[in-house]
């Protein structure tokens, strides 16, 4: 869970190749900004999107703590499951189709899905419970001792800020980009951990794809 923002840079090289592919070509920035995320999602086998949905609609369910988790074990979308992916995904396409205007932004999308992987060293932080006995959390949860998650967190802040930096935009967008997907996923946790209880395998997910839709906010 540490090494996670390390662990993406294949796919994040991949999505960011594409991205430089098609402006390159001088396709539709936007057809190459669904494209790209169209391959991140297919990197990850859309576990990540499928969480998303699935914390949404227990989320939204109106059900205790104990409920809401058998909502979000259902592996059937809801309503709100389907609005959230539409809205992450619109905002994620739409931000990385405005970022394809400058020539290494790119690069920066790809910086992008780096910094929104650090959301598992903040889920699965000391203090921070799995919400069910057993399933993924239960395996991960406070695993991560809380200076190894802030030293995480100083390094992606860090790379986002020289990144943005040698890509020609503003430095501080990447500090501000980056401090935003975290601080997007400190809220979203603490949310799901008082309405559930703790975390779990889709929170994980649904941290992910919030804090890229945060970071490529910003950045564009």
């Amino acid at each position: 869970m540490i090494a996670a923002p390390v662990a993406v840079l294949p796919l994040a090289a991949l999505v960011g190749a594409v991205g430089w592919a098609g402006t390159e070509l001088e396709w539709a920035p936007l057809a190459v900004a669904f494209t790209m995320i169209a391959v991140l999602a297919l990197g990850s086998r859309a576990l990540h999107l499928d969480g998303l949905s699935d914390v949404a609609d227990a989320l939204t369910s109106g059900h205790d703590a104990e409920r809401s988790l058998v909502v979000m074990k259902d592996s059937a979308a809801g309503p709100a499951g389907a609005a959230a992916l539409v809205l992450a995904l619109g905002v994620q396409t739409a931000a990385v189709a405005s970022l394809l205007v400058h020539e290494r932004g790119p690069w920066v999308a790809a910086t992008c899905v780096c910094v929104s992987r650090s959301a598992l060293a903040i889920a699965c932080a000391r203090g921070v419970r799995a919400a069910r006995s057993d399933g993924l959390a239960a395996h991960f949860a406070q695993t991560v001792p809380r200076l190894a998650a802030l030293a995480v967190c100083t390094v992606v802040l860090a790379v986002s800020t020289g990144v943005f930096g040698w890509a020609g935009l503003d430095w501080w967008r990447g500090l501000v980009a980056a401090g935003v997907a975290l601080g997007t996923v400190a809220v979203v946790v603490a949310h799901c951990v008082r309405r559930f209880g703790g975390v779990t395998g889709d929170v994980f997910g649904a941290s992910i794809e919030i804090s890229l839709a945060a970071a490529l906010l910003v950045a564009s």
